[in-house]
């Protein structure tokens, strides 16, 4: 059983979505990736590290042929808020020309990170471009992102940790979702 709040550094968080939600949405998600990918073989492509909890557990329910690519890049550097400022840590090695591509992300807010990683993805040439997404905060948006195909949960514009998440470096190894209190 998880504690309902924990604390990481200086903030106190609170439970938002518990372990068993969050594993039968992925359930869902994975039987529309399987539906919608029959036949395509997609590359599923992480973007680390926030995406490593939940890219693991999506892919033992994707039944389909596919390849498993990462990139590393970063607009929160540590804090509480993204700093608007996409670094690039590591780059996709593989040629994606003429493939289905689904990105998987933990959180999808202001639009900056996903702008900047599809807008470089399309310019590769691959037949698709898909994001799936744990959390999306529709409310902090500041680009309009069509490729937003699956979404676990909306939230709200809340600072949250856990299942891949993190603040300052510390929580994404807890099964759940909290959001900042204090």
């Amino acid at each position: 059983m998880k504690p309902e709040t924990v604390t990481i550094e200086d903030k106190t968080f609170k439970i938002m979505i518990d372990a068993e939600t969050i594993q039968a949405r992925i359930v869902e998600i994975g039987i529309q990736i399987n539906q919608q990918y029959e036949g395509k073989k997609p590359v599923l492509l992480g973007i680390l590290n926030g995406c490593f909890l939940f890219m693991a557990d999506l892919v033992k329910q994707i039944d389909v042929a596919c390849e498993i690519a990462f990139m590393k890049v970063s607009s929160y550097h540590g804090g509480m808020e993204s700093k608007r400022v996409v670094t690039e840590d590591y780059d996709l090695k593989m040629d994606i020309g003429n493939r289905h591509i689904i990105i998987i992300e933990d959180i999808v807010d202001t639009g900056h990170t996903m702008r900047f990683i599809v807008d470089k993805l399309k310019a590769r040439n691959p037949v698709s471009v898909s994001i799936c997404t744990l959390l999306h905060k529709p409310t902090a948006m500041e680009y309009q992102i069509e490729e937003i195909n699956y979404i676990a949960f909306e939230i709200e514009n809340k600072f949250v940790v856990g299942y891949g998440l993190d603040y300052k470096g510390f929580g994404r190894n807890f099964n759940a979702i909290y959001q900042v209190v204090q």
